[in-house]
């Protein structure tokens, strides 16, 4: 399952950073404002519990979260969207999943994992701008269901059909949440029309 979240305030931010003149600085602060937004759709299922607060004036019943919430951002260009999801729920724990791709095969070389305890039994949430061919986040969700984790979100900012079939086939209980949804896969494997390389991009790094 997947949904494309397209309220007017992330496809104007989405427009922007997009553009090839937008810097590495505003880039950063983009793709923050778009995964707050993205990421605040994506939660709204998650589970909660009935609780009673002592307001000024008398006894309220609220809702307060009932699960352990672990942010896991796909390195290095995950990390880009962090602070949204943070600012967001800044109660969240982090983990991380280390993956590159490799340039003759195409497919996820993973080198790095650290996930917190909480993996197990509370909901996850992959961060990773970009779901090009699908192979790295399909990696990371069999690196979290091995580790413990049942409840898994993808967040991502752009994606394309090649890697949306990709992921669903591969686990299908895995709903994916994005800003955009573009036309195709060229031959290096890079989304078309996409935003170039998200990590060059908001790092300040060249390829």
């Amino acid at each position: 399952m997947h949904e494309l979240i397209d309220h007017p305030c992330v496809q104007h931010k989405l427009a922007i950073i997009r553009d090839v003149d937008t810097g590495h600085k505003k880039f950063r602060e983009l793709a923050t404002e778009i995964t707050k937004f993205i990421c605040y759709e994506a939660l709204k299922n998650i589970a909660v519990k009935r609780v009673t607060v002592q307001t000024p004036v008398a006894v309220a019943s609220c809702k307060k979260i009932d699960t352990d919430l672990v942010v896991v951002p796909i390195l290095r260009a995950g990390v880009g969207m962090l602070e949204g999801i943070l600012e967001l729920v800044p109660t969240a724990r982090v983990g991380f999943v280390g993956l590159y791709r490799d340039e003759v095969t195409k497919q996820p070389v993973s080198y790095y994992q650290r996930l917190p305890a909480e993996t197990r039994g509370g909901t996850c949430i992959i961060v990773d701008p970009m779901l090009a061919t699908g192979g790295s986040t399909v990696a990371a969700i069999d690196l979290l269901k091995a580790s413990g984790a049942s409840k898994i979100v993808v967040v991502c900012i752009v994606t394309c059909p090649e890697g949306l079939q990709r992921v669903e086939e591969k686990h299908p209980d895995v709903p994916i949440y994005a800003a955009a949804i573009d036309d195709h896969l060229n031959e290096n494997k890079y989304i078309v029309p996409g935003l170039g390389d998200a990590g060059d991009r908001l790092f300040g790094t060249s390829h």
